[in-house]
This record gives structure tokens, C-alpha cells and sequence, in this order.
């Protein structure tokens, strides 16, 4: 019986052992931290005012817990009170605390309550990584320059033309020595050069070849001259070059941002607006470097620089993470511009029509720099407006219109153009 008893009671004994050592174990290996997740977290709740290297809302974070440990003596628990309740701590009367609190202008850093000890353990994960230098750039040969493949297409199309031209040399020297061949054949005598009557003496006796000629240049020249007047006022490709290289390429496209953030009175005004440079500072307070993809043109110190040209502008001290108050202007060149006789109302084709900005403005997301895609003539406004059906359903502005339309024109579906898109008072007043 007290074998029994003693058995009973050491497997209970090894079993709660086991518990305890598991436990024990799982802890450990919950406290050292996983970087990969450390960083999305990172990413989530504290880049906005945090980077690992550089001072910005915040301190930089790298090595942060083994430099609070050997500068401040404060260990991992201090560092969860703070990044769960930084207001607490400096209400308690903390000295490190307070001295954080008033180097960064009195900003209480964001409560984290809900961040686990796994959680922050983490982030601290993250932090603690060394930096990874970039690979080195491998050596270009002196002198060579990247070239686009515009240049070989340019090559290639003049050494054709440069071809066609020796071949048709070359055929003209044939046909003389034939013609010439025979005219001897034939005993025809061929007149000696001085006797010869001028080409241009025997084109003008020729009347009917006179009349040919002069109705043709007088075509050729009205084509060429309607096709310039007509080309008068028509900026189609124009592209100048802007004080701030803005890329729509890494914004629109690599970045997807919507068009109306930055140009949001398109929604709701005639014009769409030039975005205020404290749209663009919204995320360039944070954004002070640029780690997306680069050309031979365009690395990475180019669209470094441009950041400091609107922080130049904007009158914003990268090292201080604070406003100067010497703004500068920036004068930028306007590129669509429509003759004052026309009126456009941007919120009329953007918030009625639901018409995509791309629809005028081309593939803006792929354009480094903004060009006139769309010609913006007459012509193309109305083909457009007769073209383009328009969205009726569920938009209560045309519910009436369109159902007197409908009956009207006996369709469905009506266009811009059936709903007065093509009335001369419409677009001029």
C-alpha cells in the first residue's frame, strides 16, 4: 500500500515537473524575440514617428534596449512601462522619463496597451539587428553611358535611308547606260551636252506637266498650312521641367495613391488645385529617403535631393524635426492649360460623371514626369461627349433627365452628347 501511495505521488511530483520546466522553457523562448515580426509590428505602430537610424517625431531605435541599459541603467520592464503608458510614467516622476518628455517638445509618446510582452519582445528584436549595408555597385568601364534604345532605332532608320539612297543612285546609272545602249543600237544620234535644251526650258514649254505641278504645290502647300494653324494653340506632349522633380511614376504607381489625395478639390471645384506642399510634408516627415527601384538617370541621391528641395520649401529642419518658418514658394509650371473661352468643371466629369482621371490625363501612374497626353481640342471634347455613355444608375442627379431622355431618344443608355453635351453654351458662355 505504501508503494502504491509512493508511486502515485512522484509520477504527480514528475509530471508537475514537466509542467513547470515546459513553462519555464516556452517563456525563455517567448522572450527572445522574433525580428520578422518584430519589424511588422514595428512597421504598424511605430514608423510613423520612429525610424531605427535617425531622429525624427521620436528617438532613433536601434539598439535602443542595450543603450538605455548601459547609458541609463533601465532594464526591459522600464522599457514595456513606457512604450504601454508613457504618460504614467512620466506622471510618476520618472527622471529619464521627463527628460525624454521635454527634449521632444512635450509630445507624449502613443499608449500601447494592448502590445504583448511577446510583442514587444519582438520589436526589440528588430531594433537590436545590425545595420545591413547595401551590395556594392559594381564598376562601369570609363566613358560609357547608358543609352536608350531610342538612339539604335535613330541609327538603324538612317542607315536604311542612307541604303534606299546608294540603290537608287546606283538604278539611275543603270537606266542611263541602257537607255544610252539603245539609242546607239537604233543609229539614234545622242545630242552633244552644249546643244542640249535645259531641263527646266523643256518643262516649261510643257504646259499640261506646268498645270499638274502648280496644282499639286498648291494642295501640298494648303494641306501643310491648315495642319500647322490647326496645330496652333495644341500643346499635346508638352512637358516642362518643374523646380521639384515629382515623380507620379512612385507615387501614383509604385505607391498606388489616389489621385484626388493630393488633388482633392477635383471632387468639388471647377479646377483640380496644385496640392499645398503640406500634403506632400503629410508623409515626408517620415519619408526623408527614398528605397524604391532607380535607372541610370533618375539613383537614388536624385530623388534624395529633390526631398531636400521640399524641405527647403517647406521650410522644414530634417536634424531639428521642426518647422523653421522660412517657406519658399515653389513656382511651378502649369502644364493642361485650356483657352479662357472654354469653361471645364472638374467635379462635373470627376464626382457626377465618375469619368477616371486617366481618361484626359493618360497613364499618369507610369510617367516620371507629367506630360499633355490628351490634345484637349474641340474636336476631342465632343467626340468624347458622343462617345461616352453615361452613368445613370444610382446617381439621382440624372434620374429625372434621364428618364425623359430616354423616352425621347426611345434608349437606355444615353451619351453625353444626347443630354446636351454638344450645346455651344455648355462650354461657352
Amino acid at each position: 500500500m505504501k508503494q502504491v501511495i509512493y508511486r502515485k505521488l512522484t509520477s504527480k511530483i514528475l509530471y508537475l515537473g514537466f509542467i513547470v520546466l515546459l513553462t519555464f522553457s516556452a517563456t525563455l523562448n517567448a522572450q527572445e524575440g522574433d525580428p520578422a515580426k518584430g519589424k511588422t509590428i514595428f512597421n504598424t505602430n511605430c514608423a510613423a514617428c520612429h525610424q531605427l537610424d535617425k531622429k525624427m517625431t521620436g528617438p532613433a531605435l536601434r539598439n535602443i534596449e542595450q543603450r538605455l541599459l548601459d547609458e541609463q541603467g533601465l532594464d526591459r520592464a522600464w522599457l514595456s512601462a513606457w512604450i504601454r503608458n508613457s504618460a504614467g510614467v512620466i506622471k510618476s516622476g520618472d527622471a529619464y522619463g521627463n527628460q525624454i518628455f521635454n527634449e521632444y517638445s512635450q509630445t507624449a509618446m502613443t499608449a500601447f496597451p494592448t502590445l504583448s510582452d511577446q510583442d514587444i519582445s519582438d520589436i526589440l528584436a528588430y531594433t537590436a539587428q545590425e545595420v545591413v549595408a547595401p551590395p556594392p555597385t559594381p564598376p562601369t568601364p570609363d566613358g560609357e553611358v547608358a543609352t536608350s534604345g531610342g538612339s539604335s532605332s535613330n541609327q538603324l532608320i538612317l542607315g536604311a535611308l542612307a541604303l534606299l539612297f546608294a540603290l537608287l543612285a546606283i538604278g539611275l546609272i543603270l537606266v542611263r547606260q541602257t537607255l544610252t545602249r539603245f539609242a546607239q543600237e537604233k543609229g539614234i544620234e545622242i545630242a552633244v551636252e552644249d546643244k542640249t535644251i535645259p531641263i527646266w526650258k523643256a518643262f516649261a514649254q510643257n504646259q499640261f506637266l506646268v498645270l499638274v505641278t502648280s496644282i499639286f504645290f498648291l494642295l501640298a502647300s494648303g494641306y501643310f498650312v491648315y495642319g500647322y494653324l490647326m496645330q496652333i494653340g495644341v500643346d499635346q506632349g508638352y512637358q516642362p521641367v518643374q523646380p521639384i522633380h515629382f515623380s507620379h511614376k512612385i507615387h501614383a504607381g509604385d505607391n498606388g495613391i489616389d489621385c484626388k489625395y493630393c488633388h482633392s478639390s477635383a471632387r468639388v471645384s471647377k479646377t483640380s488645385g496644385i496640392p499645398s506642399l503640406n500634403v506632400c510634408m503629410n508623409c515626408h516627415k517620415s519619408i526623408y529617403e527614398y528605397n524604391g527601384e532607380t535607372t541610370a538617370e533618375y539613383d537614388k541621391a536624385f530623388y534624395d535631393g529633390e526631398i531636400q528641395k521640399l524641405y527647403a520649401a517647406a521650410g522644414w529642419s530634417d536634424a531639428d524635426q521642426a518647422y523653421t518658418g522660412d517657406a519658399q514658394p515653389v513656382k511651378w509650371v502649369r502644364i493642361h492649360n485650356l483657352p479662357d473661352f472654354a469653361y471645364f468643371n472638374h467635379s462635373q466629369h470627376v464626382s457626377v460623371a465618375g469619368v477616371q482621371c486617366q481618361t484626359c490625363h493618360g497613364p499618369v501612374e507610369t510617367m516620371e514626369e507629367v506630360y499633355q497626353f490628351s490634345p484637349l481640342t474641340m474636336g476631342w471634347c465632343i467626340n468624347c461627349h458622343r462617345e461616352t455613355e453615361v452613368n445613370v444608375q444610382g446617381n439621382a442627379y440624372y434620374e429625372k433627365i434621364h428618364e425623359q431622355l430616354s423616352k425621347k431618344y426611345g434608349v437606355d443608355k444615353l451619351t453625353a452628347a444626347q443630354m446636351g453635351g454638344l450645346e455651344c453654351g455648355k462650354c461657352h458662355y
